[in-house]
């Protein structure tokens, strides 16, 4: 028998630490944007090509988090060690330092943002620097300088240094009104969180600034990404994660969301292949800026069946957070990914059960290697 608890809570208090992917105190008063160059009116940029000789200088910022270092193992494989440069404010563990060059970047100091650009001689910038849909709603005013203040600095600095710019968006800048199963690229938008309200801004200012000053800005409105060497960042699908967890390690797992609540997901792997492809593809082949991605859709309760497919004796219980549900029961269901599809290509490799398969396999290696030790 599944007992379900509602879990009513608080969100008040500050919430400091790993789920802030470039933290930053905020302060009162303080205006939106932190540049203080003027963009000329007859500002006009042009998409910069890339041959094999001539590969991609790139800055990722807001690098620690769950898709930052992933991201930079990728592109370095693809485009080599020394042109990928992972950034943070905070101080990275050896093993990330050792994996490639990483240097301090603050989002919200413009200068410093300007410095590392014109220093490292950076032509594609990933904007990874943001608080998450939970931890944003524990410290709205923090979320708000982050989320906005900070994308403010980095379309700026892209304009003026002519970058390719990469900005994640999510399935939280849609709200109740949106058409939820399946939702387009394009509807009505209303997003009751500060997270979704700041990548809704984020779509719009890009494609601002595509189309008044010529950034080459691109958009992919990610599903819940599930990664199997990362740690949960404050995000309301973060259960899909934490779940493989507490399956290896403990055989049992408390959920914090309705065994029925379903949301799109997506396996890392196939979300940084999807984040590249949309950075290489030609920019007259891209009828949008910003486009939706998908990959599978299920619910915690399906989810548990196919984990119970490889440890019989897992158990799961519902815990309910009355915070994150209400996030969940906004979002869509399922994305409609016809565009992407057909406008670059884009096509996913993993469904559900070779992303639990795969996920079990890592931890169940990760937990023989620590019992052995």
């Amino acid at each position: 028998m599944v007992v379900i608890r509602t879990l009513q809570r608080d969100v008040g208090p500050m919430l400091w630490g790993p789920t802030c992917r470039c933290g930053t105190a905020a302060w009162r008063g303080q205006p939106l944007g932190t540049s203080s160059r003027q963009i000329p009116a007859d500002t006009n940029f042009h998409s910069a090509s890339f041959s094999k000789a001539d590969q991609p200088r790139v800055l990722i910022t807001g690098g620690l988090g769950q898709l930052g270092v992933g991201l930079a193992n990728f592109l370095r494989k693809r485009f080599g060690k020394d042109n990928v440069i992972l950034s943070d404010i905070r101080k990275p563990s050896d093993h990330v330092f050792r994996s490639g060059p990483f240097i301090y970047s603050d989002i919200l100091d413009y200068k410093n943002l300007r410095e590392i650009v014109v220093n490292h001689r950076i032509t594609w910038l990933f904007h990874y620097g943001a608080l998450l849909s939970a931890a944003g709603e524990a410290n709205v005013p923090l979320a708000r300088t982050v989320n906005i203040t900070g994308l403010h600095n980095v379309l700026d600095v892209s304009v003026e240094h002519n970058l390719r710019l990469f900005v994640p968006s999510t399935i939280g800048a849609f709200g109740p009104s949106s058409p939820r199963n399946p939702t387009p690229d394009l509807c009505t938008q209303r997003p009751r969180t500060i997270y979704g309200v700041s990548k809704v801004h984020a779509e719009l200012m890009g494609e601002y600034y595509h189309y008044r000053y010529g950034l080459d800005f691109r958009c992919l409105r990610y599903p819940g990404i599930i990664s199997a060497d990362s740690q949960p960042g404050g995000g309301t699908t973060d259960y899909a994660i934490q779940i493989f967890h507490d399956a290896v390690k403990n055989g049992k797992f408390e959920c914090n969301l309705k065994p029925s609540t379903r949301l799109p997901m997506m396996y890392i792997d196939d979300c940084l292949r999807a984040t590249l492809e949309v950075m290489q593809a030609p920019g007259e082949a891209l009828s949008m800026r910003t486009y939706n991605v998908n990959a599978m859709s299920f619910s915690p309760e399906e989810l548990a069946q196919e984990v119970l497919k490889h440890i019989p004796e897992f158990q799961i219980v519902y815990n309910v957070d009355s915070v994150r549900q209400d996030i969940a029961d906004s979002w869509p269901l399922n994305f409609d990914d016809s565009n992407a599809r057909k406008d670059w290509g884009w096509k996913h490799d993993f469904d559900l059960p070779e992303l639990v398969t795969t996920m079990l396999n890592f931890h169940g290696s990760v937990s023989r290697v620590a019992q052995a030790n």
